[in-house]
């Protein structure tokens, strides 16, 4: 029988956090962060990092533990949480993995494989400088749709980091996207993944987005951002985040301070719709109305668990 391991997925600011550790504490479980920006060190504000009083107690593995100038790839991500599960599971607790980045957790859900690549940086910049204009994107997103149209079924044609990363994937490998995923999908899971996803009305997700940018500028993502630039020498992955950039953009001279504030806003609230589409292409997700409230939501995890 395959030890269980409970999943919660959802979009930004909808209440995977304390769902998880209130969760944890009903079924002495342990959580593993799926998000591909908590991972790194001094990075708090911008990623909405959970903090050691929000943790209330419950030890959290990938959090807070990667440097800003290192490239942390998916395939760092899946050895590092199958260590992870495997230690909680050892301890006799539940491994809870938490998050909302797709491409990690489908890594894990459904053993998917993604080889370590030799990154080809001025491949990456070559794209990522098209990409910068509407009709550079349309043209990457056609590009990629010609060569993995299964994958791009999933990807937003406004997605510039995933439509990227097919681009990328076929260059070096010679195989696409699909291909890999099929191969190492065969392979098959060690563990019973219980897919949870929390879901609520859009409007108030997205007032809830808006609410949240706010209080990152209060509590100074601009000093956060000043802070990384002067500790750190070069940024891999860690600045082009969302929140990171836009502010970036406005010391560089691109744009004012409230238009920087307003795309963060916007940026986010286009990632938490192309993260609901991402999700819903997973039949398996069993899905919880955050309007439920924490207790209702984690007694029909405890049903089906």
């Amino acid at each position: 029988m395959k030890p269980k391991v409970v999943v919660i997925v959802g979009p930004t600011a909808s209440g995977k956090t304390a769902l998880s550790i209130e969760l944890a504490k009903r079924i002495n479980g342990e959580i593993i962060s799926s998000d591909s920006m908590q991972i790194y060190k001094d990075m708090d504000i911008g990623t909405a990092k959970v903090t050691k009083e929000e943790m209330q107690g419950i030890k959290h593995y990938l959090v807070d533990c990667v440097s800003p100038d290192m490239r942390y790839t998916i395939s760092d991500f899946k050895k590092d949480s199958q260590k992870a599960i495997n230690e909680i599971i050892e301890k006799g607790k539940v491994p809870i993995v938490v998050g909302g980045t797709g491409l990690y957790v489908n890594s894990l859900i459904y053993g998917i494989e993604y080889q370590d690549m030799n990154f080809d940086e001025e491949y990456r910049n070559e794209l990522m400088k098209i990409a910068e204009s509407n009709e550079g994107l349309i043209k990457l997103y056609e590009q990629a749709n010609q060569i993995d149209p299964e994958a791009m079924e999933k990807i937003s044609p406004n997605d510039k980091k995933r439509i990227v990363r097919v681009l990328e994937i076929y260059k070096q490998t010679g195989k696409t996207k699909t291909e890999q995923e099929i191969l190492s999908r065969q392979k098959g899971v060690d563990y019973d993944f219980k897919v949870f996803g929390i879901t609520m009305e859009r409007s108030k997700l997205y007032e809830r987005i808006n609410s949240r940018v706010d209080i990152m500028i209060n509590q100074g993502l601009e000093n956060e951002v000043k802070n990384l630039i002067s500790k750190y020498s070069e940024f891999p992955t860690a600045l082009q985040g969302l929140g990171y950039k836009e502010v970036i953009e406005f010391f560089d001279g691109k744009i004012s301070r409230d238009e920087m504030i307003e795309k963060i806003k916007q940026e986010s609230r286009r990632y938490a719709k192309r993260q609901l589409t991402w999700f819903k292409k997973n039949k398996e997700t069993i899905w919880l109305n955050a309007e439920n409230g924490i207790g209702e939501n984690i007694n029909i995890i405890l049903e089906e668990l």
